[in-house]
């Protein structure tokens, strides 16, 4: 058996269709979109095609989208954007603790510059409170940042009722809706969001694009200057290859989804069951129902899972420990931290994230090889001798 690719959120390989599209533009188109000449105008349609199929994908306008490099420059792009552009109004900012790094770290940033942030606690399985939220809202509050699905236990947010209650507010409402698109269903409309976060690599496009979309009249400066890109709000000549190629991926994602959901859940379902059944000491992380169908966080007790991860990686089983955005960090998940999981518990997670080309084969190998491997580090472990 080959290599078992199970890090979809690190990154997806690129779906045929997408390097389809992306051969054939580099091969025919070569010019700049914001060039008004022969050369000029297919690149414009190409990127106004791309912007029209990512649009479709979250029921948006194609002038609300805006072409970035990926989740991190969206999520930078929404908070500091929005924290400019209204600093007139207010200086007061709410997102919860177990946020995505680029979204805490734009937080931490901002309170260098005197803005206020309040940071919302979880409960064990990962969900923020929606009254929390009214309650931390003032009369300075600005923004509202709660992302719609976790990105290391996969639990999808209260985002609708979020949202409502910023509206009630007349607060702005960004989330970070990286890890979910392109899985599940996600209605910019339905949502009721003003911001949300995007990127390709998560949905079978190329890696380093993404997107922002920002519903009209959302008063978002751009952080960078320079020309007229992007409706002057991402100054910048496009990368244009990888935009067709994030627009024939989210065309694709839109098209598949209903064939890809159902088999995604029932192979999470089935690698959940397995794991708990051969190992004991053994928990499921994030909400059992509220929760993403291809992502599927484990706690195994006694053992590290730096080890754990590196040793099926040995039996070519690619799993992560935690956001690839925070691998090689020694510290345990603030996300787990956050739920209320302890430090050394934490430590031993594990994050399985499967993609449309996996197969019940693969879920039978990790079966066959994990509950080996776990005894194996447990074997080793002086504090696992002690308790048993």
């Amino acid at each position: 058996m080959g290599l078992i690719f199970l890090d979809h959120l690190a990154g997806t390989p690129l779906h045929p269709k997408v390097k389809e599209a992306m051969i054939h533009h580099m091969e025919t188109v070569f010019g700049n979109p914001s060039s008004d000449h022969q050369i000029g105008q297919p690149a414009a349609q190409a990127l106004e095609k791309a912007r029209g199929q990512v649009a479709v994908l979250i029921n948006a306008q194609p002038q609300e989208i805006i072409f970035n490099s990926g989740g991190t420059e969206g999520n930078n792009h929404a908070i500091k954007g929005v924290a400019i552009g209204m600093r007139e109004k207010g200086r007061h900012i709410i997102a919860s603790n177990i946020e995505h790094k680029s979204v805490l770290n734009s937080l931490r940033t901002l309170r260098l510059l005197d803005y206020k942030v309040t940071s919302l606690d979880v409960d064990h399985y990962g969900l923020v409170d929606p009254a929390a939220v009214e309650k931390a809202i003032t009369s300075d509050t600005i923004l509202i940042s709660i992302q719609l699905a976790n990105n290391e236990i996969g639990t999808l947010e209260p985002i609708v009722d979020i949202a409502k209650i910023a509206q009630k507010h007349k607060v702005i409402m960004h989330t970070d809706a990286v890890a979910a698109t392109g899985i599940i269903p996600v209605d910019v409309k339905e949502l009721g969001v003003n911001l949300l976060s995007l990127a390709a690599n998560q949905f079978y496009g190329p890696p380093g694009t993404g997107a922002l979309y920002v519903r009209k009249g959302t008063p978002v400066w751009p952080l960078l200057d320079g020309g007229v890109q992007e409706g002057k709000r991402r100054a910048g000549t496009e990368n244009l290859i990888s935009i067709v190629g994030m627009g024939a991926a989210a065309e694709m994602a839109r098209l598949e989804m209903p064939e890809r959901l159902p088999r995604l859940k029932a192979m999470k379902e089935r690698l959940a069951k397995g794991l708990l059944e051969r190992i004991p000491e053994i928990r499921v992380n994030g909400h059992p129902t509220r929760c993403l169908p291809h992502l599927l966080s484990v706690s195994v007790e006694y053992v590290e899972g730096e080890s754990l991860m590196l040793m099926m990686d040995d039996d070519d089983v690619v799993v992560a420990t935690r956001s690839a955005c925070a691998s090689g960090s020694l510290r345990a998940s603030h996300v787990l931290i956050g739920t209320g999981l302890d430090f050394a518990t934490a430590q031993g997670t594990l994050v399985f994230t499967l993609g449309k080309d996996n197969t019940d084969a693969d879920i039978d190998r990790v079966l066959e090889i994990m509950p080996g491997v776990v005894q194996n580090l447990r074997n080793m472990s002086p504090l696992y001798k002690k308790a048993h």
